[in-house]
Order: C-alpha cells, then structure tokens, then sequence
C-alpha cells in the first residue's frame, strides 16, 4: 500500500522529538513511503526538509516542510508566509499551539500535549475572528496571497470550529482549492455533520493515528469513530497521517501503520480503497498527482 504521511513531528525543534528529519526520512524510505511532511510548531521546516531530500533522499520519498503561524513567526503573519513559500513551502497551517482554542483545550479540559523546552517568553492568544465573528484582516490578507498560489496547502490548525468554520467558506469563495481541515474530532470540537460540510466545501478531512491508536500517549478516540467519519465523508475527501514525532510516542511509521490497519479492518476495505486515503488524497494535495 502507497502511504503519504503529511503530519509528522521531526526535530530539531524546541519540544522533544522522537526522531529529527533526516532520521524520520530514513525510516519512512525503508517503509516504501512515497513523501512526509514535516511540522514543527515553532519554526518553518522547508530547509531541513530540502536539506534531507537532497542529501538522503533514494528519490522514491519526497520530503516536504511549512510554516506554522503562531507567535514565534509573527503569528497570523503575511510577511512570514511569502517568505516561507519563496523557500518552497507546502503548507501553511493557521495558528497551532498559540491558538486560543489550543489554550482553552489544554488548560482545562485535561488534554496531553508535549511541552517546549527553553522558551522562557509566554504565549499571546491568538484568534481567527474578530468579536463580531468575522474573520481577522491578517487573515484575509493570507487567505487572498494564498489564493494567488494554488499549489501551497492552506491547513487550518488548532482554531475553534466557529474559527474553522469561518476560514473554509473565506478560503473556498476566493477559490483556494487545497485545504486540509487538521484533526477536526480533535481539540477543534467539530461534528461529524461540520466535517461532512467541510468537505462538500472543497476540504479534506485529517484523521491522526496519534488520536486513534491505543497506545499512543495521546490516545483520545476510539477507531469506530474513524469509522463513522470516513463513512459519513467518503474517502474521497480524507486524508490519513500519524500526527506522530512526540519523544517516548514511538516510531511515526509505526504509528501510522497500525492505524491504517485499524481502520482498514473497522471498514473492511481493500487496498485499493485505503489508497485514497493514504496516498491519493495527500498526493493531490502536495501536487505530486493530478485531478
């Protein structure tokens, strides 16, 4: 089975990783991947990940990086995102663990979430909408430079649903066709209909093995319910990555593996049918394939 990871956590980075980007190319080439993306919530990954392909790479693994717009980079920051995408970004994920909506879930509601190391500066709140629920102007701003670049992901982050919500109809009216919702059964506090929506919008709908798998330390869902998105979306429109990379998690590839065969056996689907979730949908995305 072909297999695009798009959300993988690599180092270096400031909080702990299982594994840095040359490593994680490495294992992902001995699993036959066909391309992983690297995130990384405070500093963009295009360099390391172009650095790996370059010098690692067997040229059957693409390594692709981004930027994520939260207070280290400036946060919802257009400034940020031109440079970025000059140095050959492939995603831009709105606002992770600056986000309001971040906060909020990790403060009070019990969630795990790794923490950083070495930053001694405090976060600001960051937030997709004005009070009147409209969207900010720096998000608009990055909405219209995205949608002058049809090849760069817009990833919608760790917003709210309202938030989310918000951002995908703006993205879709000016005609931003790559857009990956991020983990909406998690921390977002989206429902199966919101999803459905999403994705009759244009959207692909990210399930995380970290979430589902019943190992992982950040193990919060159980595969049925997997099972019911993907029924309620269709694959056509979801996208399977790990979410993987935390230290003492284990290995992304594993991670990722034993959820694809979670929710291959929850469904009973084929090979072939999984494929367009794990490897057609992410490659279109990246633009490695086309429709």
């Amino acid at each position: 089975m072909r297999i695009i990871d798009l959300h993988v956590h690599a180092g270096p980075s400031v909080m702990p990783r299982a594994v840095d980007a040359a490593e994680m190319l490495q294992e992902a080439q001995q699993a036959g991947y066909s391309a992983i993306v690297i995130k990384d919530h405070y500093a963009p990954t295009m360099m390391s990940a172009q650095i790996c392909e370059k010098h690692l790479g067997n040229g059957k693994c693409k390594v692709f990086g981004g930027i994520a717009l939260n207070n280290s980079v400036g946060g919802i920051n257009l400034k940020a995102v031109d440079a970025a995408c000059a140095l050959g970004a492939k995603l831009v994920w709105m606002p992770t663990v600056s986000s309001l909506r971040h906060k909020i879930m990790h403060s009070g509601k019990g969630l795990a979430f790794p923490s950083s190391k070495g930053m001694t500066v405090a976060e600001n709140t960051i937030m997709y909408l004005n009070e009147d629920g409209s969207l900010k102007p720096e998000v608009l701003q990055v909405l219209d430079y995205l949608a002058q670049k049809p090849d760069v992901i817009l990833a919608t982050g760790h917003g709210s649903r309202d938030e989310i919500d918000a951002l995908i109809q703006a993205a879709v009216e000016r005609g931003i066709k790559r857009i990956l919702a991020n983990h909406p059964h998690y921390m977002i506090g989206a429902s199966i209909e919101d999803m459905v929506a999403w994705s009759k919008l244009g959207a692909y709908i990210e399930l995380n093995a970290v979430a589902f798998v019943p190992d992982s330390k950040f193990h919060t869902h159980e595969i049925e319910e997997a099972r019911n998105i993907v029924a309620a979306v269709g694959m056509d429109k979801i996208v399977l990555d790990s979410d993987y990379g935390q230290n003492g998690n284990g290995s992304p590839v594993t991670g990722l593996t034993r959820f694809i065969g979670m929710l291959q056996e929850a469904c009973s689907l084929t090979d072939e049918q999984m494929e367009a979730m794990t490897y057609h949908n992410p490659a279109w995305l990246l633009g490695m394939e086309e429709r």
